[in-house]
């Protein structure tokens, strides 16, 4: 049988200059992580954009 999968995505703000903060991006992966999440991929569309975290686990 194929293993289900279940995604999140979560955006992570820009700072007022616009640009992503490091501690800002751990912190949500470190919090998603903790419920079970496992990142598949960080998007970061264009400069002054907010990141997408890109999360799946199985079900």
């Amino acid at each position: 049988m194929s293993k289900r999968w279940s995604y999140l995505t979560v955006e992570v703000k820009t700072s007022m200059m616009g640009l992503q903060k490091a501690d800002d991006i751990q912190a949500e992966l470190s919090r998603q992580g903790q419920l079970g999440w496992e990142l598949v991929n960080i998007i970061v569309p264009a400069p002054m954009r907010p990141a997408l975290l890109v999360f799946k686990k199985e079900l």
